[in-house]
């Protein structure tokens, strides 16, 4: 999974999803990589924080496999940072390839230096403060955003954001954002070789078609054609 993703991109993934019907369960907006240019794919290892460590501690020991990806549900929290340098640190060696945080991350430097892809929030100094009762769900899913996200699903992230796909059609998934991907590298070639993309789109070929059939979408117009814009 993380070999056939490393050519790839989440919007590839978002698209692939999108023309195979498959749910599209994107992190919301603003969870970017602390460092960038680093990707991640892999299972999910979902966690929910209550204020603690040793919910991380857990899920290494009793849940966790090398090539995981670290799923943190802290609510989105802006007022604490759940993840730090410890926690990362202990994250790499037990094999964790990743960790994205529904929430803030502290330690920015030492992240830096670990070098363990981490997305996030953001950083900020302070650490949790508070101690709340462990729910049941604490190593069984993890809530991102409206997702909820379990060790059926696989997490792909880069620094367009982060996707959660369930496991059993992330291969297909996979295989329609190759195809994507090689479509538009394709357009891209031809645009700097002096082809518009109107011309390769037949985009006035199009226009009249919509001025007979109003409903004709682009959308249609691409997959009649075989091209690869939108999705």
């Amino acid at each position: 999974m993380p070999k056939r993703f490393a050519e790839l991109s989440t919007p590839l993934v978002a698209d692939a999803c999108v023309r195979l019907g498959v749910p599209l369960r994107a992190a919301p907006a603003g969870i970017v990589p602390v460092l960038p240019g680093r990707r991640v794919a892999g299972r999910a290892l979902p966690v929910r924080h209550y204020g603690s460590v040793d919910v991380f501690l857990e899920a290494f020991t009793t849940h966790g496999a090398p090539g995981d990806v670290l799923v943190v549900d802290n609510e989105g929290r802006r007022d604490e940072a759940c993840v730090g340098d410890l926690a990362v640190l202990e994250a790499e060696a037990s094999g964790v390839a990743g960790v994205v945080v529904w929430g803030l991350h502290r330690d920015t430097s030492d992240l830096r230096e670990i070098g363990l892809p981490v997305f996030s929030y953001g950083a900020h100094a302070p650490g949790p403060v508070r101690l709340d009762p462990r729910g049941a769900e604490a190593l069984r899913s993890a809530r991102f955003g409206k997702h909820t996200v379990d060790a059926g699903d696989v997490v792909f992230a880069d620094d367009d954001g982060v996707l959660f796909v369930a496991a059993d059609r992330a291969g297909a998934v996979l295989d329609t954002a190759e195809t994507i991907f090689r479509t538009e590298r394709n357009q891209a070639r031809r645009i700097r070789a002096g082809e518009t993309l109107r011309d390769q789109t037949r985009f006035a070929e199009y226009l009249e078609r919509r001025a007979q059939d109003p409903s004709y979408t682009f959308r249609q117009h691409l997959r009649r054609i075989g091209g690869a814009i939108e999705e």
